[in-house]
């Protein structure tokens, strides 16, 4: 009927709920997660239990079943906040992309450094701040500077992540507060900025 004011059908089908990232946003997004990751990222594409995506969302990219993303696809574009994992954000103007702390859980076991904080130092990162060396416990071998590094406790629960200040030969003859590694992310924003996130 002409006359009716809602065709939801329609709605669903000319405005899709979200879209496949761009070659450049790929790429720029593919260089971010490789700082961690390397050519780990097959893993999260290629998985053994189901095939998964990425999708890009009002300028988040979110990682998702293929099944997940069928059910998506038929909500309104308006009413569908979020949905899979958030793994980060394309700024509005520049479009670079920021990797949120919510993709934690998919960078730390594919991680290629990691970084291990002692007991003293846990609160402090939890509290956005950067790591230095009184308070770290150990580093990956041969960790060069300025790579991305996942930040473990003592008990190999990630905490964060960030980027070396120094390598890992360097940090053998630094100071005990000279900066380690640079925050960049860690799982106290849940708390923090809980409505930034996704």
């Amino acid at each position: 009927n002409s006359s009716d004011p809602v065709q939801p059908t329609r709605t669903s089908t000319v405005h899709p709920s979200m879209r496949p990232l761009t070659e450049e946003e790929t790429k720029t997004f593919f260089t971010k997660l490789s700082k961690y990751i390397g050519k780990n990222i097959k893993y999260l594409i290629d998985r053994r239990d189901e095939p998964h995506v990425f999708r890009l969302h009002r300028d988040r990219v979110y990682y998702m079943s293929e099944t997940l993303l069928r059910k998506a696809m038929h909500a309104e574009r308006k009413s569908l906040l979020s949905v899979g994992v958030c793994f980060g954000k394309f700024t509005p103007k520049t479009k670079e992309f920021r990797l949120h702390v919510t993709a934690l859980d998919y960078l730390a076991p594919y991680a290629l450094y990691k970084v291990w904080v002692k007991a003293s130092q846990e609160m402090s990162f939890l509290y956005g701040n950067h790591v230095l060396k009184s308070g770290l416990a150990k580093i990956t071998e041969n960790t060069p500077q300025y790579q991305g590094v996942v930040v473990f406790n003592l008990q190999n629960v990630p905490l964060g992540f960030g980027s070396t200040a120094r390598s890992t030969q360097q940090c053998r003859a630094l100071a005990p507060t000279d900066i380690v590694v640079f925050h960049q992310a860690d799982v106290g924003e849940y708390l923090r900025e809980e409505g930034h996130l996704v």
